[in-house]
């Protein structure tokens, strides 16, 4: 990888990490249907009237949006609501390396070495130390919606591979249009009338802040960012990088939200970015100490 695509793959990092407080801070005031109905909403309008929409079948569109944006985000904004702590969210919802890995050899076939194997398993480690060291009540409900969440964000990776290279920024813009439609439904039947317009009349400014950046920042400058390395790279050198989100998320949450980081977890992210440099230099290490033949 480039060092150009490795500075934006940590950029991403950053964006995403810091993302799950801003969720958190959202919820406060706004439920999570709707937050995400309003967050896709400004995300695509009015971009779309200024981006050109993507050479490719609207069933990829469809499939983008139903997966990545509307999937992921109605189980991670429910979980999150229901009392997943925002660190542990992003931890968990790292699952979805694991997930995008296993789905990229079965609808793919793509292979990956002994490497990714190597640090996938070493960070994998870290992640159950940080887990079992969280600190907070994660219930089952919590924890079982997040790894929905990952599933639906794997697929949604698997689909953007699958569409090839196309205007990626207009694949996030275009792709923002699908969600929005349902996200209102769901807010309508689950959340209703009354709450929705209660928290549309009192809406504060810290939630306008959050809407603004999940649209803005960990939209389309994550997602647009993201899907310019799935397509350029292969999806076990990508996905990989997204191990360090929760090492962002759990540190935010520590310093915005009070959430305490214990000993073991530091010790877990270290593993974790220990993980991530086997999967990524791993294959260089060993051509490099391999007698040329």
């Amino acid at each position: 990888m480039s060092p150009r695509d490795l500075l934006l793959a940590l950029i991403v990092v950053i964006a995403w990490g810091v993302n799950f407080v801003v969720i958190k801070v959202g919820l406060h005031g706004v439920p999570p249907m709707l937050l995400g109905a309003l967050r896709f909403t400004l995300a695509a309008v009015p971009a779309v009237f200024f981006v050109k929409r993507p050479q490719l079948p609207w069933r990829w569109l469809f499939a983008y949006g139903a997966t990545i944006s509307f999937g992921q985000f109605a189980f991670l904004f429910s979980a999150m609501y229901v009392g997943m702590p925002a660190g542990l969210a992003s931890l968990v919802l790292q699952a979805q390396a694991f997930f995008t890995l296993i789905f990229a050899a079965l609808f793919l076939h793509e292979r990956f070495h002994l490497p990714n194997v190597a640090g996938l398993l070493i960070a994998a480690a870290g992640l159950a130390v940080i887990g079992l060291q969280g600190g907070h009540t994660m219930s089952l409900a919590g924890f079982l919606l997040t790894l929905c969440a990952a599933c639906m964000w794997a697929l949604g990776n698997i689909v953007t591979k699958k569409v090839g290279k196309v205007d990626l920024v207009g694949l996030v813009v275009w792709g923002s249009l699908i969600p929005p439609l349902p996200f209102f439904a769901a807010s309508a039947v689950f959340e209703g009338p009354r709450e929705i317009a209660t928290a549309l009349s009192g809406i504060s400014a810290l939630s306008i802040f959050a809407i603004v950046y999940l649209a803005f920042v960990a939209t389309l400058l994550g997602y647009g960012l993201w899907s310019r390395l799935l397509s350029r790279y292969p999806a076990s050198q990508v996905a990989p990088f997204s191990l360090l989100v929760p090492i962002v998320g759990l540190a935010s949450a520590s310093l915005l939200l009070g959430e305490q980081l214990s000993e073991m977890q530091v010790a877990g992210a270290l593993l974790v970015m220990a993980g991530l440099a086997v999967n990524v230099f791993g294959g260089w290490v060993v051509q490099r100490l391999m007698p040329a033949r």
